[in-house]
């Protein structure tokens, strides 16, 4: 297939070479595009001995068949830009087609991923993140950048996503035709070959761990969550390449390679997942939120017997499935001891999610604070997936596999059961 590699001009550009090389290798024709300040980074030679094309000179020199932008937009099959910078970004959202490759970008119908790379303060500017959005409403696949080491020596987000990453994400995008040889990348080798890289591109927020309500600066209302099998599906979505958010009210060590958010409160963690849930393509809120805070927290220790007023606590998913954007898949969990599937089949109509995860926290080995679970997918279009009792790592594969069968519009797993139009109250949470 036709690949026309788009490099902008940042540090990240000598990535660039090796996505080029990587491309090369699996047998796709690649043309790289390179930006004026791209040039200041890498050399064109650099490209030219390693793709399948020479680099074109410009918008405005000779192209052999025709116009340079033209030609290269209309014979591609994809087109990836990386590194973006925001200034490619914030031109290519704005329509402008100032030089080869923001007019081989509008001159294209093939599918666009971009990997923007950048520093940490402009990555969290309000004009890149509303760039973006533009261009994820318009259809182009955004590949986020990682944690890490930057330019000048700092640490943040905005280090472009690795090659592999890149590379499993352009695949990805082109179809199950596009690695012969099966390319897998970097990643963890406990991981099965047909999960490798399937969530590459993709931004997957996590919950996890049981939120504690303050009485007084001593004392908490709390659940028995440990926040285990929230844990275990950040850990396996990130070995699947996505880019993972964890907000989490555990005091477990955070994932290697995951963005992780520490919350107490269930207001606080309302506002860690909605920030971080804006341009997600999967929230997974396996946390347990608690139901109920005191009404007041007294601000210092309180002496003798309390009587507390208890309050509700804001309903995290209902507000998610409120404000969540096209394609968006919300996962919510549930843990039950009793009547377990049928109270979980009428929380998922009456959450509105695309899927729920349901277990019974009384059953041996399963739930609270053990290493194993055992659970029950259902799907919004009346698909159920039984889990076996197993590692909470296996468990939260199955669950990514139902959830990447959800991205690919398919719901996943038998049709073996329909949810009911009964009324339940109470939260969704995590089953740990």
């Amino acid at each position: 297939m036709r690949i026309v590699l788009g490099v902008s001009g940042g540090i990240a550009a000598y990535k660039a070479v090796e996505v080029c090389r990587l491309l090369v290798d699996e047998g796709h024709r690649v043309t790289p595009v390179l930006t004026d300040a791209a040039r200041r980074f890498v050399g064109a030679a650099t490209f030219s001995a390693l793709a399948s094309d020479p680099v074109p000179e410009g918008l405005w020199e000779p192209f052999e068949g025709g116009i340079a932008h033209t030609r290269l937009g209309q014979a591609a099959d994809l087109v990836v830009v990386a590194p973006a910078t925001a200034d490619l970004l914030a031109r290519y959202a704005a329509g402008m087609a100032d030089d080869l490759l923001t007019a081989t970008l509008l001159a294209t119908g093939a599918p666009v991923v971009v990997c923007p790379a950048m520093h940490t303060e402009m990555w969290e500017h309000p004009a890149v993140t509303e760039n973006l959005a533009t261009l994820r409403r318009r259809g182009v696949q955004v590949v986020p950048p990682e944690s890490g080491r930057l330019a000048g020596g700092d640490e943040g987000t905005g280090r472009m996503a690795e090659p592999e990453t890149i590379v499993r994400a352009v695949l990805a995008a082109l179809g199950p035709d596009a690695s012969p040889t099966g390319f897998s990348g970097a990643v963890a080798p406990g991981v099965p070959a047909l999960r490798r890289g399937d969530l590459a591109g993709r931004h997957v927020v996590v919950s996890a761990g049981g939120t504690r309500e303050a009485i007084d600066p001593v004392r908490v209302i709390t659940n028995r969550s440990s926040g285990k099998q929230g844990h275990a599906i950040a850990e396996a979505a990130r070995e699947r390449g996505a880019r993972v958010t964890l907000v989490t009210a555990s005091a477990l060590p955070a994932p290697a390679s995951v963005d992780t958010v520490r919350v107490e409160s269930a207001a606080e963690m309302e506002a860690a997942i909605d920030a971080a849930a804006r341009g997600a393509d999967v929230v997974v809120m396996a946390a347990a939120v608690a139901d109920f805070r005191p009404k007041v927290a007294a601000a210092h220790k309180v002496h003798g017997v309390p009587e507390l007023v208890l309050e509700p606590t804001p309903d995290i998913l209902a507000g998610l499935v409120a404000r969540r954007r096209p394609g968006q898949v919300l996962v919510g969990f549930a843990a039950e001891t009793q009547d377990v599937v049928g109270r979980a089949r009428r929380k998922l109509e009456r959450k509105g999610v695309d899927l729920l995860v349901v277990n019974d926290v009384s059953a041996p080995g399963a739930g609270f604070d053990h290493d194993t679970n055992e659970v029950t997918i259902l799907c919004s279009e009346g698909r159920t997936t039984r889990v076996p009792l197993g590692s909470k790592r296996q468990v939260a594969d199955a669950v990514l596999d139902v959830v990447v069968a959800r991205l690919h519009g398919s719901a996943g797993g038998p049709a073996d059961e329909r949810p009911t139009a009964e009324h339940e109250t109470g939260h969704t949470g995590e089953s740990r």
